[in-house]
């Protein structure tokens, strides 16, 4: 068996390089030609995966990379794992899935399968994609070639979350489509969910970021308001999640970052709206979670203005850039926009992580790109007015940061397990 996976950044290469694992000869594409060099070479480009485990499955014959789509021709399946970001008013940008689709349909032969595994909103695999495919190559989905939605599941930083162990949710287009996908994923997962059509499996990926980040943001708020009563809301947490039961701890943070969280309740929404239906508390949780940087700006302010410092001309560094501990990567990390609003305010902005030695070109923040990260050492540490904590990487050495920097504001509650000189730490 051959399979093709498109897109091989934090989804596709770990689902193809289990895959190849499972005996499976797979075939990665990718626009971006250093990275298929990079893996064709055995070299990795995400820190939790080995250069090692690439190099033997590509001398192994069981992966390669490519630029060139012709080449999906020999394979069984194509499952694609694209970018579904948003619009700068922020309605979805299927702009990636659907230029995937565009490339792929010129090469599509018939008894494929085509899987979409990006999270976007439900009806996007049996309309906007089944449409471009169909377009393309003069085939029909579920008649000449199956189709498919299996939501990627991924949970970056965790060594103890493998690709094989996580249940895989799969919806068909039809039922043949949908048994066509279990004999392709049977290879490599060890649980399938099968369910109902590609719209419900779409809708569970959506419930699942959905549910997070209401959660967070219900936090997120409550921090506010019980501070207003003196009360730490982390306090709140480490009592409430003693009960057994009916009760998930979430922790409020200075916004939300990844690929996925800070972005489904939007398409939620945006699709709600066109079969007339609102989602008013799904918007909600995400303008209070989009809210927090700024609140967060607004404590640090408050902060220096008890110190008798302004925040115009005061050197800033931000801990943490990546958007979740012990993780590379970056992106909509609240972090960035952090660093924009405390520069608009004029303050000098640096950044330190031991995961992000430089930033990359990113959509939203490319002002950033080549930005290095400080050294950690007494001289540097000490020097900022303040160190606002934004990602909480188990890799920084927090005592040392208690003892050199003369103020830190956190926003992860991780000092709280460290000493430091009364009025140093402040929560935010």
């Amino acid at each position: 068996m051959t399979i093709a996976i498109v897109g091989l950044g934090y989804v596709g290469l770990p689902l193809a390089l289990q895959f190849a694992r499972s005996g499976v000869r797979v075939l990665g594409l990718d626009v971006d030609a250093k990275k298929v060099s990079a893996l064709n070479a055995g070299r990795s480009y995400i820190q939790h995966i080995p250069a090692t485990e690439i190099k033997k499955l590509v001398h192994a014959g069981k992966f390669s990379a490519s630029t060139d789509f012709d080449k999906i021709k020999n394979a069984e399946a194509i499952l694609i794992c694209v970018p579904t970001p948003l619009k700068k008013n922020r309605a979805p940008d299927l702009s990636f899935v659907l230029n995937t689709g565009k490339s792929i349909a010129p090469y599509l032969q018939r008894g494929q399968l085509v899987v979409l595994e990006s999270t976007t909103y439900p009806g996007t695999t049996e309309n906007e994609l089944r449409a471009v495919l169909e377009r393309g190559s003069k085939l029909k989905a579920g008649k000449d070639f199956h189709l498919a939605f299996s939501p990627e599941r991924e949970d970056p930083g965790n060594p103890q979350s493998k690709v094989s162990e996580i249940p895989k949710v799969i919806g068909g287009y039809t039922p043949a489509c949908l048994d066509a996908a279990k004999k392709i994923y049977s290879r490599a997962i060890r649980t399938l969910v099968p369910v109902a059509n590609c719209r419900t499996a779409e809708a569970a990926k959506l419930l699942e970021n959905v549910f997070r980040g209401v959660n967070i943001a219900l936090v997120n708020e409550l921090k506010g308001v019980y501070a207003a009563m003196d009360i730490d809301v982390w306090d709140v947490i480490a009592a409430a999640r003693t009960k057994p039961f009916g009760f998930m701890p979430f922790y409020p943070g200075p916004g939300l970052g990844g690929h996925c969280i800070p972005i489904d309740p939007f398409y939620l929404a945006w699709r709600a709206k066109q079969v007339g239906q609102e989602t008013r508390f799904v918007e909600l949780a995400g303008e209070i979670n989009r809210a927090m940087p700024a609140k967060v700006v607004a404590r640090v302010v408050n902060i220096l203005a008890a110190k008798k410092k302004s925040l115009r001309g005061a050197k800033i560094l931000i801990l943490g850039l990546a958007y979740k501990a012990n993780v590379e990567d970056d992106r909509e990390s609240p972090s960035y926009v952090l660093m924009d609003l405390l520069q608009a305010r004029g303050a000098k902005v640096f950044y330190h992580d031991p995961h992000v030695p430089v930033i990359k070109p990113t959509r939203e923040h490319p002002h950033w790109a080549g930005t290095k990260s400080v050294k950690w050492n007494r001289k540097i540490i000490s020097s900022f007015d303040a160190v606002l904590i934004s990602t909480a990487h188990d890799a920084v050495n927090y005592q040392q940061l208690a003892d050199w920097s003369p103020l830190i504001v956190d926003t992860r509650n991780v000092m709280a397990k460290f000493k430091a000189k009364p009025g140093k730490v402040w929560k935010a």
